[in-house]
Parts: structure tokens; sequence; C-alpha cells
């Protein structure tokens, strides 16, 4: 009896234990398929997609639209533009000419402009090419030093209109022929007339009797005329004034883009007593001119007198000093003359612009009522020929 329980026994704990071995593995676990569900909820980045969101920048294509520009089609009216070693903004006479070329964009006389800066001389027919065979209906270079390399040019594109700054046409290449040329204009001015009225202005102006020029160098003509214009001008109102004019001593590679050798050259001047400085070299006469600008700051009594354009406008550094400018209408003439092309009636040979003083702005009311008289007294006298500025071309 006591063995059949104990078996009975034995067999009921098995029971149990089967019972709860079965019950365990009946309970399903987590699912870890279901744990990594947010894997498929990941899926919204599908909708961010990055070349959906840039999409703007297809808007962005309208911008290349000028190089699509074709200027050799008869509809389309280009004008370009290469410069000297001078750069583009050299605040005086490169850009005076683009700002010409930026009013014929702006009127609508052009429908495509650019420039080529020139970095090396040797360069210079290579950049004028470059638009010619682009087709370009017009072509402006400016400076003496380009007058070859657009005539050689303009020989090669008959059908092409230039315009040569500060280039004189009628010279005479050799024994059969000179360098004029019916698609050729040059757009010269008289600047010793401007160099006159800058010199008379200095000389009534000057407290030591002593003034000074600090130029480009004497290689080029409207240099000279510049600064001949401007001494005769000052012996005009002081026969007994002191001048002191120097050149700069490079070529033209460099004479224009000098600013360090400008501002030393005005210093040495105002050292020997000068006290009104005219800057006549591009980047070289600027340099002058802001040297003398910081004398004024310090508190000497010192004036300078700018170039080719109005200077206060470019070169506001030297705002302290700068009395006047002894301009070339550059910026005007360059327009009159892309017109005239644009209109067929494209004059060759020498185009005079305009030359005359910039306004005084902030030193108006220093300058005497007796000084400005005095000062359109020779201006007249200057356009009809009754006063002489001594200037002689290649004399």
């Amino acid at each position: 009896m006591r063995k059949k329980l104990f078996i009975l026994l034995a067999v009921l704990a098995i029971a149990v234990m089967a019972l709860a071995a079965c019950g365990k593995s009946s309970t399903p676990p987590p699912a870890p398929a279901k744990t990594q569900a947010p894997a498929a909820t990941e899926a919204p980045q599908a909708t961010e997609a990055p070349a959906a969101t840039e999409a703007p920048a297809a808007t962005e294509a309208p911008t290349e639209a000028p190089a699509e520009v074709d200027c050799a089609s008869p509809d389309v009216f280009c004008v370009g533009l290469v410069t000297d070693v001078g750069q583009i903004d050299d605040k005086s006479f490169n850009q005076s000419a683009w700002e010409g070329v930026k009013m014929a964009k702006e009127k609508g006389v052009a429908d495509k402009i650019d420039y080529i800066e020139t970095t090396d001389a040797k360069d210079y027919a290579t950049n004028i090419q470059l638009f010619a065979d682009n087709g370009y209906d017009v072509i402006i270079t400016v400076g003496f030093a380009l007058g070859q390399a657009t005539n050689e040019m303009a020989q090669q594109y008959p059908d092409i209109k230039f315009i040569g700054v500060d280039q004189f046409q009628g010279w005479a290449v050799d024994d059969d022929k000179s360098n004029d040329l019916a698609n050729v204009a040059g757009l010269i001015f008289h600047e010793d007339q401007a160099g006159f009225m800058a010199g008379a202005l200095a000389a009534m102006l000057t407290k030591t009797n002593t003034i000074g020029a600090v130029l480009g160098t004497n290689l080029v003509p409207p240099v000279v005329a510049f600064k001949e214009g401007y001494e005769h001008g000052a012996r005009y109102i002081n026969p007994d004034i002191k001048t002191i004019s120097t050149y700069h001593p490079g070529g033209l590679d460099n004479a224009f883009t000098d600013p360090e050798w400008g501002a030393t050259t005005a210093k040495q001047a105002m050292d020997q007593g000068a006290d009104v400085i005219f800057g006549a070299g591009g980047k070289t006469g600027n340099g002058a001119l802001i040297e003398v600008a910081s004398a004024a700051k310090s508190g000497k009594e010192v004036y300078c007198i700018g170039v080719d354009t109005d200077q206060w406008l470019t070169v506001p550094e030297a705002h302290a000093c700068l009395v006047s400018s002894a301009m070339k209408l550059i910026t005007p003439g360059v327009f009159d003359l892309i017109q005239k092309a644009k209109e067929g009636n494209f004059p060759s040979g020498n185009y005079f612009g305009e030359t005359g003083l910039a306004p005084f702005h902030d030193f108006d009311s220093k300058i005497s009522q007796d000084i400005k008289d005095k000062l359109d007294q020779i201006r007249k006298g200057l356009l009809d020929g009754s006063i002489d500025t001594g200037y002689k071309p290649g004399g």
C-alpha cells in the first residue's frame, strides 16, 4: 500500500512538472520583428528627397542667359573694351571709358558689353582679337600704347568699328600710308587745356608760391600735354611761381600702376614747399593724391588736383585735399562714338572730346568768386583761341 502511494505521488509530480514546462513554452516571447518596427516608420525620410527640395537651383539658369547672346547675329549689337595694363577699376582712365560702355548698355544702345583687362603689353593684339573673333560690333581700346595693335586689328577686321581712346590718328606708318582707317576713330582731348586750368587754379591757391605735379611717363603724349599745360597755366597767373613736376621713370608697363612711387614723390614735393599737387598718372597719380590727403588730415594746409575724371567720386580717400580734377570727359565721348557706330554715322579720324575742371565739391565755399570768375575767363579764352597753352605737340 505504501509502495503504491509512493508511485502515485511520483507520477503526480512528473505530471505537474510537465504541465509547468508546457505552460512556459506556450507563452510567446515579444516578437523581435515588432520591436524593430521603427525601421519601417523611418520611411518618411524618402519624402525628404534632397533632389526634389533642391529644385530651385534649376531656377538660377537665367543668370547664364547672357552667355547665349550671339554677337555674330545682325540683330545683336555688342561692344567690347580692352584696357591698358591699368585695371578696369583704376578710378581714372580705364574706368571712365568703361563707364561710357556701361552707359551704352543702360540706354539700350548696346545689347551686350564686356571687357578684358590687359596684364602684359604683348597681349594687346590677342585681347582685341578675342572680341573680333566673337563677332563684336565695336571694340574700344584704352590708351596711347594700344594704338599700333588697334590699327593692325582694324585692318584685319574692316567691318568692326574701333574706338582708340587717346590714340591720335593721322601719323605716318611709313612713306606711303598713314594710320587713317575708315573704321577707326581716335577719341582724343586737349589735355593741355585741362592742365592749363588746373595750373591756373593751383597758382591762385598756393600760399608758398610752389606747386607740384606727379605724372605718368613722358612716353605718352597726353601726359606731356597735361604737364606742359599745368605749368603754363600756373605761370599765366604768376610768372614767378615755382613748379616741381616729376615724370615716372618707368615704361608703359608700370608708370601708371605705381601708387607707392606716386606717394613718395608727392611727399618729396611737399617737403620742398609745394602746397598744391597735381596727380596725373592713373594709380600712380592716385597714390600722390592720397599722400597729400594724409598730410591735410594731419593739419597741413595743402591741396591736390585729380585727373581724367571727377576723382571726388572715384578716390574718396583724397577728399581731405581734392579741390578739383582736370577732366577729360571720356565717359560721354566713348558713349557718343558707340551711339554713332550703332546709327551708322561713325566718324573716322580724330574725334575731340571735351575737357574742363570738375566741381569743387566741399571746397566750393573756400574758392573765392574772384577765382571762379578768373577760371571762367580762362576757359573762354582757351576755347576761342585767344589764350595759348604753350604746349607744342611733338616739341
